[in-house]
């Protein structure tokens, strides 16, 4: 897999953010909404050209512009904006007078320093709370299966919640703090569940209903919820 270009094109009079990724395991062109830059993405096979790319994105036009205008509106972190902290909604207070130390406090998230600067503070202080939620629930998951993960990493992934490596790494999406509780759960608890079953046959299902009373509600959250949770920040 090689690098991604972004570039910003007309489609049908409109500018639109698109990232163009080369893919050596792709077979065909694919075309897909990211929420994450409120644009598209293409992903091109070894032997197709970007031009070739670029003439399949014309084709599909209509549908590329009615999926993105169903996305949900961006909202920035600064002050005023509200975000769900473990679903739960809550109003980011910029005051810069205050230390630079970010801080919730009954529904508010209080964020000192120079404004510039909010952004960075916010997403840092979710990720930290993201990964001080999910480290130790992972470690509780895979020791009731009697398994170890090699590591636990927070990342921001752009199509996946988690993920598990051949050799037991365990990553998470820093924005499965901004969903409620049950949907981080069971996240934690799919992907813990790989350590046993690198697949998705019942006996992973099974190993997942062992670690998550929450895995058709989780499932059915994301679906109809994850995207709006990349268009935070």
């Amino acid at each position: 897999m090689t690098g991604k270009m972004v570039k910003h094109i007309i489609v049908q009079g409109r500018t639109i953010t698109l990232a163009i990724r080369r893919s050596l395991r792709a077979r065909r062109l694919v075309l897909r909404v990211d929420s994450t830059i409120g644009g598209a993405e293409l992903i091109l096979p070894k032997s197709v050209s970007e031009s070739e790319g670029l003439d399949f994105v014309t084709r599909r036009a209509s549908w590329l512009l009615d999926k993105l205008d169903q996305l949900p509106p961006r909202t920035p972190f600064h002050g005023g904006a509200v975000l769900p902290i473990g679903g739960v909604n809550c109003v980011i207070r910029h005051a810069p007078e205050t230390t630079r130390r970010v801080k919730l406090e009954d529904g508010v998230l209080n964020v000192g320093g120079a404004d510039d600067h909010v952004a960075r503070r916010v997403r840092d202080w979710l990720r930290r709370e993201a990964r001080d939620a999910i480290t130790p629930l992972a470690w509780e998951k895979a020791r009731i299966i009697a398994l170890k993960p090699d590591r636990i990493s927070i990342r921001d992934q752009r199509s996946r919640w988690g993920s598990c490596s051949h050799k037991g790494g365990l990553s998470f999406n820093w924005r499965l703090i901004l969903a409620p509780p049950m949907v981080l759960d069971y996240v934690v608890a799919h992907e813990a569940a790989h350590l046993r079953e690198m697949n998705h046959a019942p006996a992973f299902w099974a190993v997942v209903d062992q670690l998550t009373d929450h895995a058709t509600a989780g499932r059915h959250w994301l679906k109809i919820n994850g995207a709006r949770l990349h268009s935070y920040g």
